[in-house]
């Protein structure tokens, strides 16, 4: 089955974007954490990882996919045509982690699909802290 997170017409848990330790402090019990980009967040993935945090990162490279991955992600964003590589590496390896594409529209979908990808994410998945 096709992940689809974000989609209006889809129930999903919205994933909580964190930038720190004591964010992660004040999320939800049982929260999906949303860290960004992997490079610059592999100190909260390996807090993650250590706690069991369920969590999701954007991957740059497929290095950054494997290596997401080998820490327990969840989720691992990637922008095509790196998807497909992701997607690629993630059955061979069987990672546990779901290769996911950002979409803004619902049309987008249909491409993710024909490549294989495992799912698809909206930018209305996850939640930003009100601002102050």
């Amino acid at each position: 089955m096709m992940v689809i997170l974000g989609h209006p017409h889809i129930p999903y848990e919205p994933l909580y974007y964190v930038e720190s330790e004591e964010e992660i402090a004040r999320t939800p019990a049982g929260a999906t954490l949303w860290l960004g980009p992997y490079r610059e967040t592999v100190e909260l993935a390996k807090h993650c990882h250590k706690n069991a945090l369920p969590y999701g990162v954007m991957a740059e490279s497929l290095t950054d996919a494997l290596l997401a991955n080998a820490l327990g992600a969840r989720y691992i964003l990637a922008s095509e045509p790196l998807a497909s590589a992701v997607q690629k590496a993630a059955e061979t390896y069987l990672f546990d982690a779901k290769v996911l594409v950002p979409v803004t529209e619902e049309s987008d979908m249909e491409a993710v699909a024909q490549a294989g990808i495992d799912g698809v994410i909206f930018q209305e998945a996850i939640s930003f802290p009100a601002s102050s």
